[in-house]
């Protein structure tokens, strides 16, 4: 419920939840659902196109040792991405694709769209830095490049417009109880692997901005949190490796 007080300015139900705004983030719709956990998730993904576009620029074609480490750190990016798309296809679009009118499914099909539009540049992504790493050349980096920086534009314009439309419809048509169902049923991680565990964890956490952080650690039950404690040192390390080339990581 909003308040409309006065010239129509609409104020926020005092029992809604705050919503976080991080660093390249376009919107965070006002509502009933606690939405912090989607815009970290986004926040990751924007972090990482970021930092993989930048190291490939730059990192020498002949160190296959880092191409290796970026190689894999994009596997690990890869999968929490795939992971976060399929839960939206197989879980939230169809749950609010019931409840919404017309103009509304007109932005959930978009959604599903861009993921199949996304999805090819990722995997030419993926392509491109494990010939590296098995010893390409110029020409393999350069077509990298221009595939991440495809990639980062590609996925930055379906985050904003997910962040403006498709989270203003969950929070007309959700409530807090549908969004920790569907967030049980489709986006919590089933039979995940150990090292996917140990490597996840601080990934969803790492260079966070301080608000961020610590909404998300509250969030955690006490075993994340020790697990975050045990692992985010050696993550920051290997990302320092991975991106070795690029400074600020």
């Amino acid at each position: 419920m909003t308040h409309t007080v006065g010239g129509g300015i609409e104020r926020r139900d005092p029992s809604w939840p705050e919503q976080i705004l991080l660093p390249g983030q376009a919107a965070a719709p006002d509502g009933p659902v606690d939405m912090h956990m989607m815009y970290v998730a986004h926040f990751g993904f924007r972090r990482d196109l970021a930092a993989f576009a930048a190291a490939a620029a730059v990192t020498p074609v002949e160190d296959r040792a880092t191409w290796a480490a970026l190689s894999a750190r994009w596997s690990l990016f890869a999968t929490v991405l795939h992971h976060h798309h399929n839960g939206e296809d197989a879980g939230l679009w169809p749950l609010l694709l019931e409840r919404t009118d017309e103009a509304d499914r007109a932005v959930l099909d978009a959604m599903e769209a861009e993921h199949g539009e996304i999805d090819p540049i990722l995997m030419a992504c993926e392509a491109g830095f494990a010939k590296l790493a098995a010893g390409g050349d110029a020409d393999t980096r350069n077509a990298l490049v221009v595939r991440l920086c495809a990639g980062r534009e590609s996925l930055g314009r379906h985050l904003a417009h997910e962040e403006t439309e498709a989270i203003a419809i969950i929070q007309r048509v959700l409530d807090q109880a549908d969004w920790d169902r569907v967030t049980e049923e489709h986006f919590e991680p089933k039979d995940v692997s150990l090292p996917l565990l140990l490597s996840g964890i601080p990934w969803v956490a790492y260079r966070l901005p301080e608000p961020g952080l610590r909404k998300l650690l509250a969030g955690w039950p006490a075993p994340m949190r020790l697990l975050w404690r045990l692992t985010r040192r050696g993550f920051a390390r290997r990302e320092r490796r991975a991106f070795r080339y690029v400074g600020g990581r």
